[in-house]
């Protein structure tokens, strides 16, 4: 193979930055017979070159490279003991290159045939296999070099190894690391140090962690940097805040990742007056421009409910991506403002932004009874396209996106298609059967979850309890009450004894309910008077719904729902007297009846009304169908709630 045509073709194809020297001499040798231009290839120059295939990922220029490379044995041969040093350099050169376009098959292939291995070339193939997510090759790779007895473990092989310690099951890789780390007598290394630090950190081992940055012989920026960031990814917020306040009274300046961190522990503490100092600082060293840092400070001031604050952010940034847009998107809905939310997702798609798994999360978790289904359906749809649907947590927003709007067909069928299921997609569908009155759905969906040995929470009762309440179904309830402490030992909540009153109640047996609380283990709260006096509604008992409201009265007096409950129960007895003594209680305590809203989506457009709304701009037409419909309403035998119509206009 003539190799002349792969150089010529690898410059032109090269980008201007390679900035490569020409990786042959050119001599011209005259002989009797022609004039001919031969090629002297040189190992450094080829290096280069294979360096730059693998920077820019020219897979093709690469392997024909390597092709030349074997019709010249000077470059490859390592049998010959002048050539042997460059030959190896030329083999780690074609494996590195081979290891960033990707192709770990033909990486293994080539390091299997390599008739001598030096550390580099050890190193080369364990970084192919992290970079591509191979890590128990990797270290089953790393063990046989290492009982292979290869000499020469080096500190990029630590370091290396180290970098693929990412998670809470790779602990004990760190722990043989750090042995060998003393072994190889590194202990002094910086850079060791530092990736120790990282790696204990992301295991989960803070202790070890802090133990390793204690007693390092020095510490750079990136040292500090590392124990602060750590801490603050393992949610010990004061401890970062506290490391970073140290490192700024000594000698060493923290860099951008450094403020990055200590804001984000801000955020995790809610701690906005730390939070407005550090963006202060961010502000003077001007870094607070740097994207990443302005998405922090953002993210800091919205989940510490200052949302005008990530606003002026947001609308004086010089660039918006969908970083910055995702962080205001999650902070209007976590500060309730659900619409800003989905206009803020609607402004992301019309404008062409990357639209990840993050951000269609976010924006299911806005979805309530008041939201468009249809635009839950667009949503879904994009979800589909991008390929989401196999991750959990965007199926598990799907399943409580269709439950709140309504369509529980539509959860249990991207329940019944996930690929695999966590604790919360269980829950999310036990959930959704108790909102929509699937009592034996829930308690099938438990039995089933059971078998498949997920452990259920107290949120898992809880939807179970709530299920059985609407179902009427006070045996299986008591039943799951009864086993929630007993076979999994989770101590009920007030949340589970508000529930049990309130199936309780629903079924009618009030004395009985009234008897559960006085056994309660726990002091009775609002949630479960609540539950007692709103069962007494139902069935107007205004005996234990007067001892229920006075009750809450008392446990929380800023609310006027137990006056205007004892008032209807009094209402449906007929006993206008009590009602008008509560109803005049309820303004002696300067409060007021609270506007209820209903709503209705028709055409992919939710209309709201309250009592008495002539706001509609069709709110004349909707009368004059209401006034054509009641009669015909009478005549099916509807009878109105008196009740419930107390506080409408007679008219």
């Amino acid at each position: 193979m003539n190799s002349k045509w792969v150089f010529r073709r690898l410059s032109s194809h090269l980008s201007p930055r390679s900035s490569l020297a020409p990786p042959l001499t050119a001599q011209t040798f005259q002989d009797a017979s022609s004039q001919a231009s031969a090629f002297v290839l040189h190992h450094v120059r080829v290096s280069r070159l294979l360096s730059a295939c693998g920077r820019e990922r020219r897979f093709l220029l690469g392997s024909s490279l390597h092709a030349s490379i074997i019709k010249n044995p000077d470059l490859h041969d390592l049998g010959n003991e002048d050539l042997f040093g460059n030959g190896l350099v030329v083999w780690n050169s074609l494996l590195s290159m081979y290891t960033k376009c990707g192709d770990m098959p033909d990486v293994v292939k080539l390091f299997d045939e390599m008739p001598v291995k030096d550390t580099i070339s050890w190193n080369t193939v364990l970084f192919g296999f992290l970079r591509y997510g191979e890590f128990e090759i990797c270290f089953r790779t790393f063990k046989r070099m290492w009982e292979g007895g290869v000499p020469g473990v080096d500190k990029a092989t630590v370091t290396t190894i180290l970098s693929g310690c990412d998670t809470h099951d790779l602990s004990h890789v760190v722990e043989l690391m750090h042995g060998i780390v003393f072994r190889g007598g590194f202990q002094r290394e910086v850079t060791i140090g530092n990736a120790l630090i990282t790696s204990y950190f992301k295991c989960g081992g803070t202790d070890w962690g802090l133990r390793v940055f204690n007693e390092m012989f020095e510490r750079n920026v990136i040292s500090w940097t590392a124990v602060i960031s750590g801490l603050q990814q393992n949610e010990f917020y004061e401890d970062s805040l506290k490391s970073f306040m140290s490192m700024r009274s000594g000698s060493l300046n923290p860099n951008t990742l450094t403020y990055l961190s200590s804001i984000m522990s801000c955020s995790g503490l809610k701690a906005i007056n730390v939070g407005r100092q550090l963006h202060s600082i961010a502000w003077k060293l001007g870094i607070q421009s740097d994207l990443l840092v302005e998405s922090a400070l953002m993210d800091m001031y919205a989940k510490c409910g200052s949302l005008e604050d990530a606003l002026d952010l947001f609308e004086s940034a010089e660039t918006i991506d969908e970083v910055s847009m995702t962080v205001i998107l999650v902070g209007f809905a976590q500060n309730g403002f659900e619409e800003q939310a989905i206009q803020m997702f609607l402004k992301m798609v019309k404008e062409g932004l990357e639209i990840d798994s993050n951000v269609v999360s976010a924006v299911l978790g806005v979805f309530g009874v008041d939201t468009s289904l249809g635009l839950g359906k667009q949503i879904h749809s994009l979800i589909i396209k991008k390929s989401f649907s196999h991750i959990p947590f965007v199926s598990n927003g799907l399943i409580n996106m269709y439950a709140k709007c309504g369509d529980i067909v539509e959860s249990l069928k991207v329940f019944s298609r996930m690929p695999s299921r966590n604790l919360i997609s269980w829950n999310s569908m036990v959930n959704a059967f108790a909102c929509h009155g699937g009592g034996y759905g829930a308690l099938r969906l438990y039995e089933e979850m059971k078998m498949e040995g997920v452990k259920p929470t107290d949120v898992t009762f809880l939807s179970l309890l709530h299920a059985c309440s609407h179902m009427g179904l006070v045996k299986e309830g008591m039943e799951v009450l009864d086993s929630m402490e007993r076979e999994y030992g989770i101590s009920p909540r007030t949340e589970h004894y508000a529930c049990v009153v309130d199936m309780l109640g629903r079924a009618g047996r009030l004395a009985e309910a009234k008897s559960f609380i006085e056994g309660m283990p726990t002091e009775p709260g609002v949630l479960v008077w609540q539950a007692l006096l709103g069962a007494c509604s139902m069935h107007s008992d205004s005996e234990i719904g007067t001892y229920a409201a006075e009750q809450l009265i008392s446990a929380a007096p800023e609310t006027p729902a137990p006056y205007i409950s004892l008032a209807n129960i009094y209402s449906a007895e007929g006993d206008w007297k009590e009602r008008a003594r509560t109803m005049k209680r309820m303004k002696e305590a300067g409060l007021t009846k609270e506007t209820g809203i209903s709503s209705i989506e028709i055409e992919k457009k939710v209309h709201s009304f309250v009592v008495r709304d002539r706001m509609h701009t069709q709110s004349e037409i909707i009368f004059e169908v209401i006034k054509e419909l009641f009669p015909l309403m009478i005549d099916e035998g509807y009878t109105p709630d008196q009740v419930h119509s107390l506080f409408l206009n007679a008219d």
